[in-house]
């Protein structure tokens, strides 16, 4: 039975980690997000996708920033398999974001699956 927790190894969690993934990284524009979207994060290569969520105060109080966060986690959740090994990807909201549904992030999570997979590479 496969798990579907999400352990602190799918999570990028340093700043480093961040600010490498934002400099290197490609980038791709949805609706309510900029994601950025690389292979090479410094530290060992995880044989899993990792993903790191900013949200700044411009977009809502606490309140609604920390749901959003929390919608952006579910999503890749249950979507991580479709996603390459080793992919590192910061998802940054943009304003405009209130009342957004959770099939809102699923759809941009599903664009941004589509336009890694068509790369090849993120890269």
């Amino acid at each position: 039975m496969r798990r579907f927790g999400f352990p602190r190894t799918l999570r990028l969690r340093r700043r480093r980690e961040f600010l490498a993934t934002q400099r290197r990284g490609r980038k791709i524009h949805t609706r309510h997000f900029l994601v950025f979207v690389t292979r090479s994060v410094p530290g060992p290569a995880p044989e899993f996708p990792r993903i790191g969520v900013t949200v700044t105060r411009k977009v809502g109080n606490a309140v609604h920033r920390n749901r959003i966060k929390r919608l952006v986690r579910e999503a890749f959740r249950r979507t991580r398999d479709r996603f390459p090994p080793g992919l590192a990807m910061v998802w940054v909201a943009k304003r405009g974001m209130n009342g957004v549904a959770y099939s809102d992030v699923l759809a941009a999570m599903e664009t941004v699956t589509r336009q890694v997979g068509e790369r090849g590479r993120a890269t």
